[in-house]
């Protein structure tokens, strides 16, 4: 059996039926060129009977019971996986719009998983317009994280549109490229010499812990530090309780667009993506008089895995910043995001890689005592939306020949925050994905289409040159700029 960490435990502690703890991914494929009309049909037949499936795929529960997974969280293989139960073959009504694939996004996010099962589903959802399908994965948070995610669903895919017969997700197995321990493991002077070494940590650590919490208590009280401590958001309609119901939106924009605002207001482009989220939010709360005085904060996950490290679990820690709600002009908004940015950056980067595991876990377990003890949803939120930015592959990437035109991150959302904003890069774009509560927040796909128009504000205010007063006006219309956003409702 493998022990789960204890990061990745907590996400089988908050488990409900209303938040259900999975996260998913939607990857929206074009069909080779001349593909027979059993391409699909092919693919799922051969996913299922030609393969092996390997680690963390095969991993289930030793104790799925809610007792189990709370004093005895771990992992065991599971040697009779039924994959007819695990990979499901659906389609929509042809021709499907990509407003009728994201209701169906939703309804089998909406869905928990069972827990007497590996933590896995895989949807292949045929009859797409435009000659695509989808391929939709939901894997339980405590088997896997945002990065892991990509990089696991990334080695599946090729290069080359040429390839064939290739490995069913599934049969994959995530590679670490750091070293291994190899037989050091099975010696009892080499297991004495690990305890000392995590105690070393623990206690070098302690004074940093320390010195970082006590800054965060500080922050609280002066506002001015610009260091933005949890639970100073205001409690806001986003952070009302939560059913189990789920509602999906997605929008797309071309990489290039956000980097040339990033360099033009010399912020980062989390920062631009931080600026649209809060610029959305702002609108859809004042159209229903919801918006506080006090601005609202996002909690934004860092990975903290190693760029060779392809093995999967929960590795992030976490800062939290401003999104400036309460700023009317929009270059005092951006300006007020990137200084909080600056400050939670230079707070996380004050501790060593060796404490940030413990410091997440005293930053987090606030939150995570709210989501187990019934508080989430009815006292003031540690933060008030989740908004994470995770890079993707950079080039085009097949499978069997078919086209990987778009990913979407499908996240998780919880009491207390009704609402998760993950981004995904991918080829040369940059994908949004927006999950939300369906009940607590009627209309989020507003957010989406406002996220769009934010984008076309801050290019009119930064890009945007002043024509000379002498200049005559055109008599012809200049033709209107192609929009490359799109939304999944």
């Amino acid at each position: 059996m493998k022990r789960l960490s204890t990061l990745d435990a907590s996400w089988l502690a908050v488990e409900s039926e209303d938040t259900p703890m999975h996260v998913g991914t939607l990857q929206i494929f074009s069909l080779p060129e001349g593909a027979p009309e059993t391409f699909l049909r092919d693919m799922v037949t051969r996913m299922k009977t030609d393969c092996e499936v390997a680690p963390p795929w095969n991993y289930k529960l030793a104790y799925p019971g809610k007792l189990g997974r709370l004093v005895a969280p771990a992992w065991k293989v599971d040697k009779g996986i039924d994959l007819d139960y695990h990979v499901r073959h659906s389609a929509l009504p042809k021709p499907g719009s990509e407003r009728e694939l994201g209701v169906l996004v939703s309804r089998l996010h909406s869905h928990p998983l069972d827990f007497s099962r590996p933590l896995w589903e895989c949807h292949i959802i045929e009859g797409l317009e435009n000659n695509r399908f989808g391929l939709y994965t939901k894997m339980h948070h405590s088997m896997i994280d945002g990065i892991s995610g990509v990089r696991l669903m990334q080695r599946i895919l090729s290069t080359d549109p040429n390839e064939t017969n290739m490995l069913a997700p599934w049969s994959v197995k995530p590679q670490r490229g750091r070293k291994q321990t190899g037989d050091k493991a099975a010696t009892l002077n080499w297991a004495f010499n690990e305890a000392l070494e995590a105690l070393k940590i623990q206690v070098d650590s302690a004074p940093k812990l320390v010195s970082a919490l006590s800054r965060l208590v500080h922050s609280a009280r002066h506002p001015e530090d610009k260091l933005t401590p949890p639970f100073v958001g205001p409690s806001s309609i986003l952070n009302r309780r939560v059913t189990g119901q789920r509602r999906f939106a997605t929008q797309h924009y071309e990489l290039d667009r956000l980097k040339a605002l990033a360099k033009k207001a010399d912020a980062s482009l989390n920062d631009i993506v931080l600026y649209l989220c809060g610029t959305a939010m702002r609108r859809f709360l004042l159209e229903q008089d919801e918006l506080p005085d006090t601005p609202l904060t996002a909690g934004i996950p860092v990975n903290i895995r190693p760029a060779d490290d392809e093995g999967t679990g929960t590795a992030i820690s976490f800062m939290i910043a401003s999104l400036a709600t309460n700023e009317a002009d929009p270059k005092d908004r951006l300006a007020a995001i990137q200084a909080s940015t600056a400050s939670a950056k230079a707070h996380l980067q004050s501790l060593p890689r060796s404490a940030l595991n413990q410091y997440t876990m005293l930053l987090m377990s606030p939150y995570i005592l709210q989501l187990m003890t019934g508080l989430g949803g009815r006292m003031r939120p540690a933060f008030n939306v989740t908004i994470s930015n995770v890079p993707g592959p950079e080039k085009p990437l097949y499978y069997e020949g078919a086209k990987l035109e778009a990913m979407y991150p499908v996240s998780l959302i919880a009491h207390g925050g009704a609402l998760n904003i993950t981004c995904l890069s991918y080829a040369g774009s940059l994908n949004f994905g927006y999950t939300g509560c369906r009940d607590t927040l009627p209309s989020m796909q507003r957010l989406a289409v406002y996220t769009g128009e934010a984008l076309e504000e801050l290019e009119l205010i930064l890009l945007a040159k002043a024509e000379p007063k002498t200049r005559p006006k055109r008599k012809t219309a200049s033709p209107r700029r192609k929009r490359t956003s799109k939304t999944v409702k």
